[in-house]
């Protein structure tokens, strides 16, 4: 009886993801879905991201052909019995509504950041000194706010490579490149890093995080930039007088750069879909759809389509452009929106839900929302789960109201923004990008720190920074 009445409940949950809930009962449908479920409807939302996290590294030749179908059979642990329950047509309207309303805007914005950052290449060469490779990383953190961590990261990361290539002691370059560009960077906008435009279609303001992120992204910054020069420069030090630059000095130039433009085309399309509300809403399938959000992806879609028409092949070619992580992403993504849903529907019901002590952890005694708690809760499981479903995760369970979280929660929404985009740089799978770059740099001959290694820089770095930085900013 109580197995049937969990399966009943299952009725609202794909609809309770970002865009809000399409469940006729109204506002308060999701909250009382979920108080009746068990932490088993959990299960396939965990196992889909220790799969994302182990399987790479412990079977990686099965991962690598067969990720999608993975993704594909912990989404089924959700859909199955709803559709078993409701019918096919009832199922088919609930997964057109995730898809419609969540999922295609999230991958079509990926798509065209991936696309139009990959058209663009940076060629010629710089040596790397103390100075020049500070510089660098902290063009690149800049530039993770507007382009993407994942564009930025590949956008710089070779000539970075480039001008150290006459360096013995670099590794801690690639290092210290994952924590900023790779991941800190991508505080400043909803483009820098997925959990934030996740935040965006919830409806975050697109410039709420470099209002209130902007603080907290430099003081990261100025710490880890200001202890990199100073390891480079004793390092530098060591090595003595230089070998001579296999590639030397060479004048820079940009090829590709029409897709600066395209750039600059998408920061306009997403920012207007968020600021212009016209107010004409239209179905299809039954799902309302919003004209300015419409819009914006036929924009995005447009926009990469002319990155692939106007951008020569030999400069994709030479940044090692290829469809593969965008692949990954999309195969996976969609498994995660739709295991996500129950875990969702258990938060937003609050203490009346199965993850009551969860939301006791992180309340304070006077019922307010205790913020180093979840600035920390959201790093740590960022740090190795993926952070865009981690991030709504802690945004659902401190209410999953928008004006809520950027009025009087302001700051426990800086905390969780700043969990999951910050400690992503905890550990290589704490963010796409992080890998990423590791392969690159190990495809030039370099060798980067073991999986371990990598955390014990991380490790002696990063938390003591961010132990500072809850002091400064969430107590």
């Amino acid at each position: 009886m109580k197995r049937q009445h969990v399966l009943r409940g299952l009725a609202g949950l794909l609809a309770t993801l970002p865009a809000g809930a399409a469940w006729a009962a109204g506002g308060d449908a999701p909250k009382v879905v979920g108080s009746t479920l068990g932490l088993e409807w959990g299960l396939p939302f965990v196992g889909i991201l220790l799969s994302i996290a182990l399987m790479p590294l412990l079977v990686p030749s099965f991962w690598h052909h067969h990720f999608g179908k993975v993704s594909a059979a912990w989404a089924l642990l959700v859909v199955v019995p709803f559709a078993a329950l409701h019918g096919v047509p009832t199922t088919l309207y609930e997964v057109l509504h995730l898809l419609l309303l969540d999922y295609v805007p999230f991958i079509v914005l990926l798509t065209a950041l991936f696309t139009v950052t990959g058209g663009i290449h940076i060629r010629g060469n710089l040596h790397g000194s103390p100075s020049m490779n500070t510089a660098l990383l902290a063009l690149g953190t800049v530039l993770a706010g507007w382009m993407g961590t994942t564009g930025a990261s590949m956008l710089l990361i070779r000539a970075v490579i480039r001008a150290n290539d006459d360096r013995r002691h670099k590794r801690h370059v690639f290092v210290f490149f994952i924590f900023l560009v790779a991941n800190i960077g991508g505080a400043l906008t909803p483009l820098g890093d997925p959990p934030l435009f996740l935040g965006f279609l919830k409806g975050v303001s697109f410039f709420w995080t470099t209002e209130h992120l902007f603080g907290e992204m430099l003081t990261a910054a100025i710490v880890l930039l200001g202890l990199f020069y100073a390891l480079d420069s004793w390092w530098y030090r060591q090595e003595g007088h230089l070998p001579r630059d296999p590639t030397p000095d060479s004048p820079l130039r940009i090829e590709g750069g029409v897709n600066i433009v395209l750039m600059l085309a998408v920061v306009g399309a997403v920012l207007a879909s968020g600021t212009w509300k016209p107010g004409i809403t239209f179905t299809v399938f039954h799902v309302p759809l919003e004209l300015q959000n419409v819009l914006r992806d036929l924009a995005l879609v447009g926009l990469t389509g002319l990155s692939l028409r106007l951008t020569r092949r030999a400069v994709r070619r030479d940044n090692g452009f290829g469809w593969a992580p965008m692949i990954e992403v999309a195969k996976l993504f969609a498994g995660i929106f739709i295991t996500i849903a129950p875990v969702l529907a258990i938060l937003q019901a609050g203490r009346d839900g199965a993850l009551a002590p969860l939301v006791a952890l992180v309340t304070g005694p006077d019922g307010q929302p205790a913020n180093a708690w979840y600035f920390w809760l959201t790093g740590l499981l960022s740090s190795f789960l993926d952070n865009a479903p981690t991030y709504l995760v802690f945004f659902n369970l401190a209410g999953g109201d928008a004006a809520t979280l950027m009025g009087p929660l302001a700051g426990t929404l800086a905390a969780i923004s700043c969990g999951a985009v910050f400690m992503g740089a905890n550990s290589y799978i704490g963010n796409a990008p992080n890998f990423m770059v590791k392969a690159v740099v190990e495809e030039a001959g370099i060798r980067m720190p073991s999986f371990f290694g990598y955390m014990a820089w991380s490790g002696a770095i990063l938390l003591p920074l961010f132990a500072l930085m809850t002091l400064l900013f969430f107590r």
